[in-house]
């Protein structure tokens, strides 16, 4: 065998050696700082920690806002040096405790249980690349649809309640809206369960196409999905309902060469004296949305304050 040959082969291997020690090393540095959410609102969320401060509260001035009462408007700070992380109570009215210690000051170590308030506890840590990318699936997962890919009827229920509590106590507009495609059985018995799923995962697409960033788009059941819009009026989120109904009437869903018929009825609410909690909220739209099937299907009503009957 050339001489030459078998040193460029082994010049190769070392190569290609060095190449993969360095890719591990590269992988195995945890050098991405994070708080996980493990118990309140938000379980599993994660956030990561920028260089210098942090500050974490239920006000909208907070870096990381928790939505919860017994936290603090400006709980606690979080200071990220290099590697070295500290956190301080910011004179919190029911303080925070690390490793279940009541705290003023304190270093965090990887792993450390941060408690604040009553409900909350996000665990602090160090992640690679291949945590982070893991840790970002998981909690997608656990969020999402997974035919869809809208968030999950639970994420909706959850996010609803901290949206309205906001809301509520800051005095903000906040609004509803429940969809549902009419006659969707007539799909799936004409043209089969693919068809009907097909037609599903289109919707949810064309749907998400249209929205702000901030707004929620959830399945809330089978062919029912729901929308939150935070800082929205009644009337304007009326406005996006007509937009949305108007769109899914128009556009083309094809299986195969067949176009399908699909229209949506739906119906809107907002936020009122009225309305205590999510499920008025929630009640109030789905009212609105029984009377918009009522009505002759493939329409938008709203549900006034206090009127009977949604218009």
């Amino acid at each position: 065998m050339n001489d030459k040959w078998t040193d460029d082969l082994e010049a190769t291997r070392v190569s290609n050696i060095e190449k993969l020690r360095a890719e591990l090393t590269r992988r195995s540095e945890r050098d991405r700082a994070y708080l996980i959410v493990l118990a309140g609102a938000d379980v599993g969320k994660m956030f990561k920690l920028d260089q210098g401060e942090t500050v974490i509260g239920r006000s909208h001035r907070a870096d990381i806002r928790l939505e919860d009462d017994s936290i603090s408007r400006l709980h606690v700070k979080v200071t990220l040096q290099g590697t070295s992380v500290t956190i301080e109570d910011l004179n919190s009215s029911n303080g925070t405790l690390v490793n279940e210690q009541r705290i003023s000051g304190e270093n965090l170590g990887d792993g450390d249980k941060i408690r604040l308030g009553e409900t909350a506890i996000l665990k602090f840590t160090f992640h690679d690349r291949l945590d982070e990318s893991f840790q970002k699936k998981m909690y997608n997962a656990a969020l999402r649809d997974p035919l869809t890919k809208a968030y999950n009827k639970k994420y909706f229920i959850d996010t609803l309640s901290t949206e309205l509590s906001y809301a509520k106590r800051h005095g903000t507009q906040l609004s509803l809206i429940i969809f549902d495609l009419d006659l969707f059985k007539n799909v799936n018995d004409n043209y089969g369960h693919v068809a009907g799923d097909h037609v599903l995962i289109e919707l949810s697409t064309l749907v998400q196409s249209m929205l702000r960033t901030e707004d929620v788009f959830a399945r809330y059941g089978g062919e029912e999905f729901v929308i939150i819009l935070r800082g929205i009026p009644l009337d304007a989120a009326g406005v996006l309902a007509e937009r949305v109904r108007k769109a899914v009437e128009e556009h083309e869903f094809l299986f195969g060469q067949q176009r399908l018929p699909v229209t949506i009825s739906a119906g809107v609410a907002a936020v009122a004296a009225e309305i205590a909690h999510a499920v008025d909220l929630v009640e109030a739209a789905d009212n609105a949305l029984y009377a918009a099937k009522n009505a002759g299907r493939n329409k938008v009503l709203l549900k006034h304050p206090e009127e009977g009957q949604p218009r």
